[in-house]
C-alpha cells in the first residue's frame, strides 16, 4: 500500500472545488441553497 502524503487544507480544499465543479448536479444543489439563503437575508 502506498503511504499517502499528508495534504494541507488549501490543497483538499483545490481538490473538493475540483470535484465540485465536475458535478453538475452538486453544483446546482449549491446554487440552489445560496440564491434561497440570499432572499431570506433579504426579506
Amino acid at each position: 500500500m502506498k503511504k499517502r502524503r499528508k495534504l494541507s487544507f488549501e490543497d483538499l480544499v483545490l481538490e473538493n472545488k475540483n470535484e465540485l465543479l465536475k458535478d453538475m448536479k452538486a453544483l446546482e444543489r449549491i446554487e440552489s441553497k445560496l440564491e434561497k439563503r440570499h432572499l431570506e437575508k433579504a426579506e
